[in-house]
């Protein structure tokens, strides 16, 4: 499975530090706004754009603090490893609606040191300390829907 999920990274030209990135900024989101993680997400490595179910636009004060956030956790260095659960210890713990009908009984999760933890086969870096610096570069929200674009410097 290991051997798998990689080669399908690898076909979505996955950019680890960026992936890795989105993790952090998903749980940002959760702690500061109490909503799920990104409805939407097309990441790249020149910049990126990940979109957020919220009821109200974010004021300035708050996209600042989310890049501040961001920021704050890629600076602890923190370790990005992987575990292997059944599908069964995942349920409650998970969201498993975007699992494939097909998925094999164990999934990986990816951790964020103490930070976060989802299901994913992507790619990740080893340690924030790889991910550079968070910069959101714009942001919109309409219909119900914050979109924020970034980039790593």
């Amino acid at each position: 499975m290991e051997q798998q999920s990689i080669i399908n990274a690898h076909n979505k030209q996955e950019y680890p530090p960026m992936h890795t990135c989105e993790h952090i900024v998903n749980r940002t989101m959760i702690n500061l706004f109490g909503c799920g993680r990104a409805v939407s997400a097309h990441i790249e490595k020149k910049k990126s754009k990940l979109d957020y179910a919220l009821p109200e636009p974010p004021g300035e004060n708050d996209i600042a603090k989310i890049e501040e956030t961001v920021n704050s956790v890629i600076t602890r260095n923190l370790d990005v490893t992987t575990e292997y659960i059944t599908q069964k210890e995942a349920v409650g713990r998970f969201d498993m609606k975007r699992l494939p009908e097909n998925a094999s009984d164990t999934v990986r999760i990816v951790k964020v040191g103490d930070y976060d933890e989802c299901l994913c086969i992507g790619l990740h870096v080893k340690n924030t300390s790889e991910i550079g610096t968070f910069k959101i570069i714009s942001h919109d929200y309409n219909d119900g829907i914050l979109r924020i674009r970034f980039k790593l410097v």
